[in-house]
């Protein structure tokens, strides 16, 4: 008898753990380590991995599997083993990390049904259910929602005359196309032709059209687009048996319609030559190694990963580059397909779930050998991994903010170790923790100084806002940078204007009172939207109606603070009425596609200002846009983040990159009422090796990475006095399981004290080395796992915090 060792969909302490179910005999050579199953668990069915094979058991009576998911296993074994890496490293659950690196087309959705049962006579159903259940045997939960019958149907339940059936669906399915062929011989077609009566003229057309080939296939819209004729025609020459019918899986492929130029290496600069060198070698040699190249924006880095990708492909490897989500822009999806062709796929949320899934099955089925995506394109089920790239390794959003809280570049480094491949890191800018490493020799630091062909950097201007204030400026442009969008006008130059917000102004205040409209269900002011004149909390989605008068005194004298995107166009058509602005923020790209239109225009030259949020801060390359202007520096620096200097000098210095990449040279206009602040004033020299000497010592300081580890643990209940117990409780475990070194900080309330009516109380671990972290923090979750899931209480648990929000 075969066992199989199972995790089931349950993500809970006491189900964290393999369960083992009979395999049964027919499936009994099928059924494979990393295959998802639906087994019986309790009174309902869910979805399952399996872990392994097993000949024994030490329990006897054994559940059999109910259903196969797969018939090729989702994850290989070596994915099963780093969701076992990631359960340690993230403190999730088992099935959370195996869940996270499936594509979400892959997740199990599950559908409740309520059914009759076989003992059931319809006749006996009290009078309420009696309608519900005439025409069908069975109803699925949300109708019986809708019917409000719940009541009844417990009851029902209860005596045994209905049952509730969990089924578990895929939300990706693959899609087919419908082919017909003709079902005999040519002279049979010959034949079949002569007889088809006078009246029925298409149905001639339709098997004339298998004349010249009697093995062609053709789809059903091919045969109406040829012949005029009609689905129907084709359907009464199926039923006929002259035709036959298959379906065959086709791929959606979200790139069909776009021609892709070919593009071939170009010569490299010696540093560039200098970069690769070593990374090549490693490749040859089979040797894992984490380089961090450090390249000034327009260093030509991305010339490097194409050069080193096609040396591992060479060797018949395969490859994976991660972007940040924001700059999977066609741009970077143009030049990897321009350069690999159909050997590239690619994974990010712009595309449908059905475009994903056929994108993983494309990596499954080995049709691709290299992967373009964001962060979870890191688990990509290949099998013989020659390198990972990480583009633009400092962005934050390479964290996952929801369990498994894994970092891409630590899942990166785990599966390079384990394949023997170099990991190389690239940044302009690279975050603080990668370079002390570097530094250290525990990465390999490659340095691009210079721009490709020895063109300038941008010349940085900073404008001191609180001068134009005093000048009389009441503007949010600045006298020099709307000289600088004049002169750009005239010459016939593209701008990029850069607001690190969204929305039309940041919030609501009444100038006579001073009340600021909150949103009711978080400590947080809500965002003013100018499209429909409403207030929307960007944390919770309450949204409201504008007021025309103070809430709280009834003035009318109420005002909008702060600058969204919104505003900024309509007073650049107020100063500007020539100019042709494109807007790229949250709001103008949350359609498909959205996103490619507006940066295909801007490259067309349809626009001369490029206005935008983050999105527009990186991987862009116009060669018309000679300036970049950034309306508000400072938005982050006053964050309570110990990391909001690092981003700002980051943000600052990659927008800045835009500007003169190509022939004509570029300028940089920062605005700021802080001009004095060092991570504003090092963006004017492009000085990242004085920013990090600067901001190294703040951090020693403060004993903050890369000094110290962080963990950071968050408790959220409805109730304030509940938050606050829990999380004293948590500290004062902690001050007695922890060694002398280690910092603990807290409780304190978080910087957002309510989110969506619960309370939000946190406290911060500091530490060096300290052997007994992980298994206090298990010990804790373990502790309050019953009042977790009996009320409302919400304990995470995050190592190295990206986002202290």
């Amino acid at each position: 008898m075969s066992i199989a060792s199972i995790i089931v969909d349950v993500p809970a302490m006491q189900t964290d753990r393999p369960f083992d179910y009979k395999i049964p005999e027919k499936w009994e050579e099928v059924v494979k380590p990393g295959m998802r199953v639906v087994v019986p668990f309790g009174p309902r069915k869910v979805q399952g991995f399996v872990l392994e094979i097993k000949e024994h058991s030490e329990h006897n009576r054994l559940k059999s599997i109910a259903e196969l998911f797969d018939l090729t296993p989702s994850l290989t074994p070596e994915l099963l083993h780093l969701g076992n890496w990631l359960t340690e490293k993230t403190l999730c659950f088992k099935v959370s990390a195996f869940q996270a690196m499936l594509p979400a087309a892959l997740k199990a959705k599950y559908e409740k049904i309520i059914r009759l049962t076989e003992s059931c006579i319809k006749e006996d159903l009290p009078e309420i259910l009696k309608s519900t259940f005439v025409s069908n045997d069975q109803i699925d939960w949300k109708e019986a929602e809708q019917r409000g019958i719940f009541k009844a149907v417990q009851k029902e339940i209860e005596k045994g005359t209905l049952e509730l059936i969990y089924q578990v669906s895929q939300k990706g399915k693959q899609k087919k196309a419908r082919y017909l062929a003709w079902n005999g011989s040519a002279s049979e077609l010959q034949e079949a032709i002569e007889n088809i009566p006078p009246n029925a003229g298409k149905q001639k057309a339709v098997l004339e059209c298998f004349l010249e080939n009697t093995e062609k296939r053709y789809t059903s819209k091919e045969l109406v687009l040829l012949t005029g004729s009609s689905d129907a025609v084709i359907r009464t020459l199926v039923n006929k048996g002259l035709l036959k019918e298959t379906y065959i899986e086709i791929y959606r492929d979200p790139y069909a319609d776009r021609e892709f130029r070919k593009t071939s290496p170009l010569e490299l600069t010696d540093e560039q030559t200098a970069a690769i060198g070593p990374i090549l070698n490693s490749v040859e040699e089979n040797r894992h190694e984490v380089f961090l190249m450090y390249g000034v924006t327009g260093s030509g880095k991305t010339e490097v990963y194409l050069q080193s990708i096609e040396q591992v492909l060479n060797k018949g490897k395969e490859a994976i580059v991660l972007v940040p989500e924001i700059s999977l822009t066609p741009q970077m999806v143009n030049r990897f397909k321009g350069r690999f062709g159909s050997l590239v796929a690619v994974l990010h949320s712009g595309l449908s779930i059905g475009e994903k899934y056929d994108e993983w099955r494309k990596i499954q089925r080995k049709e691709v050998k290299l992967v373009v995506g964001a962060r979870s394109a890191v688990f990509a089920p290949f099998e013989n991994l020659g390198m990972i790239i990480i583009d633009e390794e400092h962005e934050t959003s390479y964290k996952q903010e929801e369990n498994p809280r894994y970092h891409a570049r630590d899942a990166a480094i785990y599966r390079a170790e384990k394949h023997q491949c170099p990991v190389v890191l690239g940044s302009a800018t690279p975050s603080l923790e990668s370079f002390a490493r570097a530094q250290k020799g525990v990465y390999t630091l490659l340095p691009l100084a210079e721009r490709v062909n020895k063109r300038a950097l941008p010349n940085v201007e900073l404008v001191d806002m609180r001068e134009e204030l005093r000048s009389g400026n009441r503007s949010m442009f600045s006298v020099s940078l709307l000289e600088k969008l004049k002169n750009r006008l005239e010459k016939g130059h593209q701008t990029v204007l850069f607001l690190n917000k969204r929305g039309y102004s940041s919030f609501v205040m009444c100038r006579d009172c001073g009340y600021v409209i909150q949103c009711p269900h978080c400590d947080i002011s809500l965002t003013y939207h100018r499209k429909g004149q409403a207030m929307k909390c960007h944390y919770c989605g309450y949204d409201q109606l504008a007021p025309n008068s103070c809430p709280e005194c009834k003035s009318e004298h109420i005002r909008f603070f702060g600058t969204g995107t919104q505003r900024v166009e309509e007073e650049l058509t107020n100063v500007l009425p020539e100019a042709r602005v494109l807007r790229m923020d949250v709001d103008t790209t949350s359609r498909k596609g959205a996103h490619e239109k507006l940066l295909t225009s801007f490259g067309n030259g349809e626009a001369d200002i490029l206005l935008g949020t983050q999105m527009i801060a990186k991987g862009l390359d116009f060669p018309n846009v000679t300036l970049v202007g950034v309306l508000a520096a400072d938005t982050m620096l006053h964050l309570p983040d110990f990391r909001a200097a690092e981003k700002t000098f980051q943000l600052l210095t990659q927008v800045s990159g835009r500007a003169g990449r190509h022939e004509l040279s570029g300028e940089v206009v920062i605005q700021t009422y802080t001009p004095g602040h060092y991570s504003i004033e090092l963006t004017k020299q492009h000085d990242y090796q004085a920013f990090y000497q600067t901001e190294m010592m703040n951090r020693k300081l403060h004993s903050y990475p890369p000094f110290y580890y962080l963990a950071v643990i968050n408790v959220s209940h409805p109730e304030l006095t509940k938050t606050v117990s829990v999380t004293e409780k948590i500290v004062h475990y902690l001050n007695g399981s922890l060694g002398k070194d280690t910092m603990i900080l807290g409780p304190v309330s978080s910087p957002i004290p309510r989110i969506n009516n619960r309370y939000r109380y946190q406290c911060m671990i500091k530490y060096k080395r300290e052997k007994n972290l992980y298994s206090t923090l298990k010990q804790i979750i373990d502790r309050f796992q019953q009042e977790m899931q009996q009320d409302d209480l919400l304990i995470s648990i995050d190592l190295n915090p990206q986002n202290m929000m």
